[in-house]
């Protein structure tokens, strides 16, 4: 079997903030390869366990650990110490209690955040892509790299709740006036408000939303928020 192309490894001090690796320590580290989520919004499985959740203490034990079986994501297990782990990812790790997803927080792109036993097969995934395809069925593509074909109504920017692994929809919700939304990047990651207003796209303007955080409203593009929610979150997300 032929090797996939890319650098499996990168400079320390060219890795994103929220991974949480010491600069200085040593020149390099491993990267993500090609997979469900860009590589800048993303976190390698190996760098997940060592520098994130601080479960193992070396890449050999990161290594060990993923070889063997031991790390689900999304209810599949992964052996690749480069699978990228990102935006409402749910994380399992054998003979360990806590399960994590993976969500804004507090200003940072992606932290873990332990959720309940009953919540590891719910998660959030919003509208990317429509596709017309054979027979007039309609292809679904989401923020994290999957796909679905189904008869339910959907548009770009708005989320489906899904049944993990097997991607069944449970729930769709709206992009619209009154839906609660997370910020997923940008200096207001990881907060929550509702939709004021939505601006339609420019020739030179992304279609964008006047989003109420608190006592504030921010212009902000609807590709960097998630709806929710219609008035408050489907499942845990703090």
């Amino acid at each position: 079997m032929v090797s996939i192309s890319g650098s499996k490894k990168l400079k320390r001090q060219m890795a994103p903030q929220f991974w949480g690796i010491k600069r200085k320590d040593k020149r390099f580290v491993i990267t993500v390869r090609p997979g469900p989520h860009k590589k800048e919004y993303s976190v390698p499985t190996a760098v997940f366990l060592r520098d994130v959740l601080k479960i193992v203490t070396t890449l050999r034990e990161a290594k060990a650990a993923i070889y063997s079986g031991k790390v689900k994501i999304d209810g599949v297990v992964r052996k690749s110490l480069h699978h990228a782990i990102g935006l409402m990812d749910v994380v399992e790790l054998e003979n360990v209690p806590e399960v994590y997803r993976l969500v804004p927080m507090e200003g940072k792109l992606l932290k873990p955040l332990q959720i309940k036993e009953s919540e590891k097969t719910k998660k959030l995934v919003r509208v990317t892509s429509k596709t017309t395809i054979s027979k007039g069925r309609m292809q679904i593509g989401f923020h994290d790299g999957r796909s679905t074909i189904s008869d339910i109504k959907v548009n770009v920017g708005d989320t489906c709740l899904i049944q993990i692994p097997d991607q069944k929809i449970l729930e769709v919700i709206k992009l619209e006036k009154g839906a609660h939304v997370l910020v997923t990047r940008g200096i207001n990651a990881g907060q929550m408000g509702t939709i004021e207003t939505i601006e339609e796209g420019t020739y030179i303007l992304p279609k964008r939303v006047v989003l109420v955080l608190g006592d504030r409203k921010i212009e902000i593009p609807t590709d960097i928020i998630l709806v929710v929610g219609k008035q408050e979150p489907l499942i845990q997300i703090k």
